[in-house]
């Protein structure tokens, strides 16, 4: 291999990045129910029924509970879950992402 190549294929490796990552969170409110949450943190976090119920107690509890941590899109894209099942179940569920 040539230098000049080498020297390119080094420069490329070292910009390489692990992506940021987004903490995914439930909000509670006064009329989901809380098998409802239950089933949405099996469904789409993929947590087993113990942890999910944790979970939901927390979000009962303290307001917000953390569903997982995950790379942008990917938390995007189960907030979205979350809010379609939430609405076609005609509850007001929200869940928001921080960056981790």
């Amino acid at each position: 291999m040539a230098k000049a190549q080498k020297d390119v294929a080094e420069k490329v490796r070292a910009q390489i990045k692990t992506p940021k990552r987004y903490v995914v969170y439930l909000l509670n409110d006064d009329y989901t129910t809380m098998e409802f949450v239950v089933k949405v943190l099996m469904l789409y976090f993929g947590h087993n029924a113990r942890a999910a119920f944790d979970i939901m107690m927390k979000v009962h509890e303290e307001g917000r509970g953390v569903c997982g941590a995950y790379p942008f899109e990917i938390a995007e894209t189960k907030i979205a879950q979350v809010h379609t099942h939430a609405k076609a179940n005609n509850f007001p569920l929200r869940a928001f992402m921080e960056e981790e």
